[in-house]
C-alpha cells in the first residue's frame, strides 16, 4: 500500500538528494565554525558544566567562621 503511494508522487527521487545536501552543508558549516572559533570561547564553554550558576559569595564564608 505505502509503496503505491510513494510511487504515485511526482519527483519523489529528488527529496533524498536535497536532504543529503542539507545534511552535508550543515556539517561543513559546523566544521568551519569549530576551526575558526576563538579558543577562549571554547575554554569558557567547556567549563560551563562545572559551574553551578551561582557566584561565590565570600561574605557568607567570613560570617559563618565568626
Amino acid at each position: 500500500m505505502y509503496k503505491d503511494i510513494l510511487r504515485s508522487i511526482d519527483n519523489i527521487a529528488i527529496w533524498p538528494t536535497i536532504s543529503f545536501v542539507i545534511f552535508f552543508l550543515f556539517f561543513l558549516i559546523l566544521i568551519w565554525w569549530v576551526m575558526t572559533s576563538d579558543n577562549t570561547f571554547i575554554a569558557k564553554m567547556s567549563n560551563k558544566p562545572f559551574e553551578d550558576g551561582i557566584a561565590p559569595n565570600t561574605n557568607q564564608d567570613k560570617q559563618s567562621q565568626l
